[in-house]
């Protein structure tokens, strides 16, 4: 739906066909030059956040996450993925988003974190089975 770009970092806005931001990803480019290769290193949306755990941090299980989210009865889904499975790791469903601001948060349990960086997703869901979702990228301790 949107995008900024510079040098070393752009921005994407992606929403389905006639509705608003599901979510804004943030992108870095690794090396320089034409052909240098573009990252995905997070994604958030105004309605939705992670702001733990923080990105990069080492982590292990349980985890622990949260973050805020908005709208009323905001129920967040959480997921633990890994580039080298199709399918999670580890999923909790669901927690509302409750209190001052939204907050909300969640414990994860994960299993069989073979890769050395794993995805946290949380997502909502309501009138389509994914509404907002914020994305961070953690390690897995060893």
């Amino acid at each position: 739906t949107g995008r900024t770009a510079g040098a070393g970092e752009a921005r994407v806005s992606v929403g389905g066909r006639g509705g608003g931001v599901a979510a804004q990803i943030r992108l870095v480019r690794l090396g320089t030059g034409r052909d240098a290769p573009w990252e995905v290193v997070g994604a958030a949306a105004t309605e939705l956040t992670i702001t733990t755990p923080a990105y990069g941090a080492a982590v292990s299980s349980p985890l622990a996450v949260g973050g805020h989210a908005t709208g009323p009865g905001a129920r967040v889904r959480v997921e633990v993925r890994q580039r080298s499975v199709a399918r999670p790791i580890g999923t909790f469903c669901c927690t509302r988003a409750g209190g001052a601001g939204g907050r909300w948060t969640a414990t994860v349990t994960f299993s069989g974190a073979a890769d050395q960086v794993v995805t946290v997703v949380a997502s909502t869901g309501g009138r389509a089975a994914v509404e907002h979702f914020a994305v961070t990228a953690v390690r897995a301790a060893r």
